[in-house]
């Protein structure tokens, strides 16, 4: 069997999560009487009295970035067609993903803004833009009451308009080409997708934010989200560039059917387990707590199939997981191992 954790270290991470090294304060933006920024002061106002959301912005890690479907049972939400593509990414370790091959992420980049890299707002009365730190995307919002295109020529970003419902911006986009996904574990969506965003700044520091993705073609109901996206002050945004195209002759193979582990044994690690130790962008990407469950003879870890390599081993296309017992042969753990570290998961009641 070929083993997935070697493709995982090409696709999961392609774009470098920057460390910001970068130490500029940033003017004209309220402090505390010890010289700290003031997340918590009051939203700043634009001249038309609606909140301006200029600034940079990074939303906090999430699962959906991974995988928009948490649990198993909400695979269903996706037609068959559409469930065949998915399984198809699986099987053939993610070769395709845009984002591997340095294209832009479409929706996905709106979602995770590149796995927790910055995006900066700049807000204008008849424009939003937006720039990611993954230089190659940026976004324009227009806001001066035109509607989206009828016929667009389909792009990896899409078109977008917005409008104001209170202090609420919220924006409506279309016109993605078909090439990208919904995620980077390989779900995928039509040209028909349309995606709405909301965007609350509660204060100074943090914009609520709520996504939703509608695409009849591939799902059976809107796909919802919200997530917190955070104020970064005092730094700067720095290039980051894909260059993982080289390893692109790597991304071949199909996914073996492993090795053949009995019912018993799989039962024994259904459950829920919640992180223990593990860095942040783990903590983010998987979320701190994770439930197995066995379906039709393989173990699944949310909505991810898991291939076993032996009893206690199993891998995924974005991971590879081992299981730990007790001398009374009870699962206590379990640890994760992904191309940026490992973490540690333990089972509870």
């Amino acid at each position: 069997m070929q083993r997935i954790a070697i493709a995982t270290a090409v696709w999961f991470f392609p774009v470098s999560l920057c460390a910001q090294w970068l130490d500029i304060r940033t003017p004209g933006i309220p402090r505390t009487s010890d010289g700290k920024p003031n997340l918590t002061a009051p939203a700043p106002r634009s001249q038309d009295g609606k909140p301006d959301l200029s600034g940079l912005w990074r939303p906090e890690f999430n699962p959906y970035n991974l995988d928009v479907i948490q649990d198993v049972k909400d695979e269903g939400i996706f037609r068959p067609a559409a469930e065949a593509i998915f399984k198809q990414h699986l099987a053939e370790f993610h070769e395709s993903d845009p984002v591997t091959h340095c294209l832009p992420g479409g929706p996905l980049e709106i979602l995770g803004a590149g796995g927790g890299t910055f995006y900066r707002i700049m807000q204008f009365p008849n424009i939003v833009a937006l720039l990611y730190e993954r230089g190659i995307m940026y976004r324009q919002i227009f806001m001066d009451g035109r509607e989206l295109p009828k016929d667009p020529n389909p792009t990896w970003m899409g078109y977008s308009v917005g409008h104001w419902e209170g202090d609420t911006l919220v924006v409506e986009s279309g016109g993605f080409n078909d090439r990208t996904w919904l995620d980077r574990l390989g779900h995928p969506h039509s040209e028909d997708l349309r995606v709405t965003e909301r965007f609350r700044r509660v204060d100074f520091g943090h914009i609520q934010f709520q996504i939703t993705y509608d695409d009849p073609k591939t799902l059976t109901k809107p796909l919802n989200f919200s997530l917190a996206v955070n104020y970064v002050p005092d730094t700067d945004m720095l290039e980051s560039v894909c260059d993982n195209e080289r390893d692109a002759a790597h991304l071949v193979g199909k996914a073996g059917a492993g090795v053949k582990v009995s019912p018993d044994v799989l039962a024994k690690y259904v459950g829920r387990y919640e992180i223990r130790d593990g860095p942040p962008n783990i903590r983010g990407f998987f979320g701190t707590a994770d439930t197995f469950s066995v379906i039709d003879g393989q173990l699944w870890m949310n909505a991810i199939p898991m291939i076993a390599e032996s009893e206690t081993n199993f891998e995924s296309a974005a991971s590879a997981v081992e299981f730990f017992m007790d001398a009374q042969g009870t699962v206590t753990h379990f640890m994760l191992h992904v191309n940026e570290g490992e973490a540690r998961y333990d089972r509870k009641p």
